[in-house]
C-alpha cells in the first residue's frame, strides 16, 4: 500500500513543475474501485467533468472548491469529505493541495440482503 504522507510530498513537488500545476498517481484499483491521489497548486483546476456513478473526494492537503455550475460551491478543507453529485462539475485548488478521489466506475443495482 502507498505511503499517502510520501506521495503527498511527491505529487506536490510534480505539480508544482507541470505547465498546468497538477499531477496525480491512482493508488487503488480494484475492479470498479479506485483511488486517484491528484496534487494541484493554488489556482490550478480540474476543469468540468461529469462524475462516475459514485465519487467522493477527500482532501488531504490544503484546500479546494467543489463548483457546480454558477449556484453551488463547496470548499472542501483538510480532513474534509465530500460526495459528489452527478451533476457536472470542476475542482479549482485554492491553495497548494492534495485530494484523494474515490470513485466506482459501475454499480450493479439490486437486493443488498
Amino acid at each position: 500500500m502507498p505511503d499517502l504522507h510520501a506521495l503527498t510530498t511527491e505529487l506536490l513537488d510534480a505539480a508544482r513543475t507541470d505547465p498546468h500545476g497538477r499531477s496525480a498517481r491512482l493508488v487503488v484499483h480494484d475492479g470498479e474501485l479506485r483511488q486517484t491521489v491528484i496534487a494541484l497548486v493554488a489556482g490550478s483546476r480540474l476543469g468540468e467533468h461529469a462524475s462516475p456513478p459514485a465519487a467522493s473526494l477527500q482532501t488531504l492537503v490544503g484546500r479546494v472548491r467543489v463548483e457546480v455550475g454558477d449556484d453551488v460551491q463547496q470548499e472542501v478543507g483538510a480532513g474534509g469529505l465530500w460526495e459528489l453529485t452527478h451533476e457536472r462539475h470542476s475542482v479549482r485548488a485554492l491553495e497548494d493541495s492534495v485530494v484523494l478521489l474515490t470513485t466506482v466506475t459501475g454499480v450493479t443495482t439490486g437486493s443488498h440482503g
